[in-house]
């Protein structure tokens, strides 16, 4: 048996299959494309679900691959043995009704047997109980000996996922032991030992489950294999965790130097280093495929590994931020397989280190309110934290419930974990019944994404905008129609087009259908899956009929704006990146005829000085009156000439690189103005934060910028009147008459602490004595808080045994204070407890400490009463 790295293993199981005709394709983005059933690419068949399905044509019918994927339903067993994580790379290849298991089992055998040399002794093969068809193969097709092969029944043997393509498996297993296994039940049982490991599964995709449980033969099954490369790398370095293997132990090692531990010493040690070592290659995968912290969806799975592995570094005594260092590892080992790893290399990093400052704050808020907790715990004599407050510090504040338990057991107290689980189990139902019951795809499986492959439609919008052609399809959501009738709405496929589909962020196209018997509207037009476009249509007069022949024609000043906006929208991308830097990357845009939006990777918003430059950039590139050039080319030659683009995308073998002069280079299949003094006039409208590290700029051009200039005018305009002054004076007339309001205010003030001072005596003469403690209550108009609080503090001065309460009705605004001497809090008095109740009654809350507190309220005609309750609470208090 070979030993082999794990990249060597990746590359020498990508070659075999290369070498059988495959098609090798890079990992698809962790990110699924179209397929709402899944949050992240958990396994390597995922991304080529379109291609099994039929909805879309695979570049080959024989494609290997070696995807990376994120599982996180077991996280937290991750760490505490020493197989569970949520990052793996799995190698699969795979037949759309190409070969079968006539051929894909004997490659198998091959691969394992010639290829990474492992000895047939230690091989042992299961299959589908009732797959008497792969038991023939193995035993006639391979020279596997047939006592080494065992029948196992559905759930071990049988693969599927709800409804959708389906099938039974047949799985390839390793023996780390010594001696024959001979009957299921001895193979079962050291299975569940670890002494076998299954590493190899071979998946027959032959039936098409449906929605009443029926299994239906396809036409054309598939092939579908999956090998879990870390797995495989442990069998052929002879290790027993995936942590040993070269380029995760080198990870490992690395955190151990921060912490200046060894692995392999102390278990709790030991915990901490795989957690760290799993999730950070977790994160740095993630991250280079565009997923940023965020509390939902993928963005919190992210979240969530980045601050539990940074806990684990706080366990092993690591104080500072050092995850955004130790990516450097991971980057170094796969940056060949995956070059994305390398370019977005600071971009990580940068992500990384951010989260992991806001991680420390949020720990140390996280403390101050579990010490809250632990106080009021303490004063009910409790030793048991309630579930849910545990479970609110790690929803809510991302506190991590095993630092909970920690502090906890400092103060021999414990967490109810039983109601803390309960509460992650609710949090789970809650998210089942959000996302609700998917099928395969995830997607509504309407007849729309169910269209024969062979109806294709020419795209000549580049060109033109507008084209005589046929109709080739005519349909609705639930079923392919003949015609349209007028007064109906539905989709219309052409043999060729010029509207543009909606995609990458530039809007569809709308128009009209025109004939001599027949007019329609085009109100959007949109591709499905498999990439046909769509037009939906309203039929205005006559009838649309499969197979006629009609005149569409673009809206074209439509398109000539959403043109303006989507090339300036590539302007705008060159021009952030030189003002902000090369790291800049876009996270998305919208472009229609009135508007573009651009996000874009950034960790802190735009100053007015960088707006300024990105602004005179884009109107500077527009003026140079720069031709539009389009070219095809291969995709390694546009990253070689330079060109900008999503790189995690998949493209066709050709693609579309639209120049701006020397300024712009990106890869679109956009619609773009011929020259760039088309644009006109470009003008941001806003910078703003959508995400953790992503800003978005919107802006305007053309006729739209000009009709933003002329509001913003005209509001000059409007100001200078109301000021009487031109527009030139209006700033010094503005700071003009800041300062005569601010000494009208002083005046205004200055007057209203007289007219509380005034309401002195009057409160004094109208005390009150409550077992021994004076009380001083009055309802006061338009004083401020702070006069209000003035006016309570001399009170309080010239009672000195007493307590006061005051409320005021300024400006509709409900304001309460309280203030009580050191004598009149020794025999019962507590300023907080009474002025939350006063201010309840007021539609208010707030509290306080024992000789003062403060309250708002928002019902005014409540203050009166509010303040006559003051009496019987104090009775209650004092004794």
């Amino acid at each position: 048996m070979k030993n082999m790295s794990l990249n060597e293993v990746r590359e020498a199981y990508l070659k075999f299959f290369e070498s059988k005709g495959h098609l090798r394709l890079p990992s698809f983005s962790l990110v699924p494309k179209n397929d709402k059933s899944l949050l992240l690419i958990n396994a390597g068949m995922a991304p080529l679900k379109p291609y099994f399905t039929g909805v879309q044509t695979p570049p080959r019918n024989r494609v290997t691959t070696c995807q990376k994927c994120i599982r996180t339903g077991d996280i937290e067993n991750v760490g505490k043995t020493s197989r569970h994580g949520t990052f793996f790379e799995m190698m699969g290849n795979f037949s759309f009704g190409d070969y079968f298991k006539g051929e894909v089992i004997p490659w198998a055998w091959e691969f394992v047997t010639s290829v990474l040399q492992i000895p047939k002794e230690k091989l042992y093969v299961t299959i589908y109980l009732d797959d008497d068809e792969a038991y023939e193969i193995w035993t006639k097709s391979t020279d596997i000996d047939s006592t080494r092969i065992f029948r196992l029944g559905k759930e071990d043997n049988f693969w599927e996922i709800g409804q959708g393509p389906c099938g039974p498996c047949s799985e390839i297993h390793f023996d780390r032991g010594e001696g024959k296994v001979t009957t299921v039940e001895e193979f079962l049982k050291e299975s569940d030992n670890d002494r076998i490991v299954e590493f190899w599964n071979l998946v027959f995709t032959q039936f098409d489950k449906d929605e009443f449980g029926k299994y239906n033969k396809l036409a054309n099954p598939n092939i579908d294999t999956g090998m879990g490369l870390e797995r495989m790398a442990t069998i052929m370095q002879g290790k027993n965790s995936i942590f040993e293997v070269d380029t995760i132990r080198a990870i490992l090692d690395t955190v151990g130097e921060y912490a200046n531990v060894s692995y392999g010493k102390n278990e709790l040690i030991d915990i901490s280093l795989r957690v760290i070592t799993d999730h950070i290659r977790s994160v740095t995968f993630m991250i280079s495929d565009g997923i940023l912290p965020s509390n939902e969806g993928r963005g919190y799975v992210l979240r969530r590994l980045l601050r539990r592995a940074a806990r684990h570094g706080r366990i092993l005594g690591i104080k500072n931020n050092f995850l955004y260092k130790i990516c450097n590892v991971v980057i170094k080992n796969s940056c060949d397989a995956y070059p994305e790893l390398k370019e977005k290399e600071g971009y990580i990093k940068k992500v990384i280190k951010l989260e992991e400052e806001r991680f420390a704050e949020t720990i140390d808020g996280g403390i101050e309110i579990l010490n809250e907790y632990i106080n009021k715990l303490e004063k009910e004599d409790k030793k048991i934290l309630p579930g849910e407050k545990a479970f609110k510090l790690y929803d809510t504040y991302g506190f991590p419930i095993e630092l909970t338990q920690e502090i906890l057991e400092e103060k021999s107290m414990d967490v109810d974990i039983e109601g803390f689980n309960n509460e992650m189990e609710n949090q789970r139902q809650r998210a089942r019944a959000a996302r609700g019951e998917s099928n395969y795809m995830g997607a509504e499986d309407t007849i729309l994404n169910k269209l024969p492959n062979e109806i294709l439609t020419e795209f000549v919008g580049y060109d033109s905008i507008e084209c005589n052609t046929k109709i080739t399809l005519v349909a609705n959501n639930k079923e392919i129609l003949e015609s349209l009738n007028e007064g109906e709405e539905g989709v219309i496929i052409f043999e060729k087009t010029p509207f543009y589909a909606e995609m990458g962020g530039q809007i569809g196209d709308t128009g009209v259908i025109i004939s001599e018997q027949v007019k329609a509207t085009v109100v959007d037009c949109k591709k499905n899956i498999a990439g046909k476009i769509l037009h939906f249509v309203k039929v205005t007069e006559g009838k649309l009929l499969k197979g006629e022949f009609v005149t569409l024609r673009v809206d074209e000043t439509r398109r000539n704006n959403i043109s303006k906006n989507h090339t300036a929208t590539h302007i705008l991308h060159a021009a952030l990146r030189g003002v902000l830097g090369q790291h800049i990357q876009q996270a998305g845009s919208f472009v229609d005829a009135e508007k573009l939006r651009f996000d874009f990777n950034h960790f802190q918003g735009l100053t007015e000085e960088e707006l300024y430059k990105v602004e005179k950039i884009v109107n500077t590139e527009i003026m140079k009156v720069y031709n539009t050039k389009t070219e095809l080319m291969s995709i390694e030659e546009a990253k070689n000439g330079g060109a900008t683009a999503l790189f995690d995308d998949k493209y066709e073998k050709e693609v579309r690189v639209v120049s701006v002069g020397e300024f712009s280079k990106e890869l679109c299949g956009g619609t773009h103005v011929k020259n760039s003094g088309e644009i006109g006039l470009f003008k941001i409208v806003s910078e703003s934060g959508v995400a953790a590290g992503v800003r978005r700029i919107e802006a305007v051009t053309g006729f739209g910028a000009i009709a933003y200039m002329e509001t913003k005018e005209n509001i000059l305009k409007n100001i200078s009147d109301v000021l009487k002054c031109g527009e030139k004076d209006i700033i010094n007339k503005v700071n003009s008459q800041i300062v005569e309001m601010k000494i009208k205010e002083k005046e205004i003030n200055e007057l209203k602490s007289k007219l509380a001072n005034g309401c002195e005596d009057d409160l004094l003469n109208n005390a009150k004595e409550i077992n021994g403690v004076k009380l001083v209550t009055g309802v006061l108009n338009d004083i401020d808080g702070n006069s209000l609080r003035e006016l309570a503090d001399k009170i309080r001065n010239k009672i000195s045994e007493g307590l006061v309460v005051l409320g005021s009705n300024n400006e509709g605004k409900v304001q309460f204070v309280a203030m009580a001497s050191k004598d009149a809090v020794l025999k019962g008095v507590h300023c907080g407890k009474i002025i939350k109740e006063v201010a309840t009654i007021a539609g208010g809350g707030g509290g306080g400490r024992p000789d003062m507190a403060q309250a708002g309220g928002k019902l005014p005609e409540k203050l009166e009463e509010a303040i006559s309750k003051v009496e019987s609470i104090m009775v209650t208090l004092v004794k």
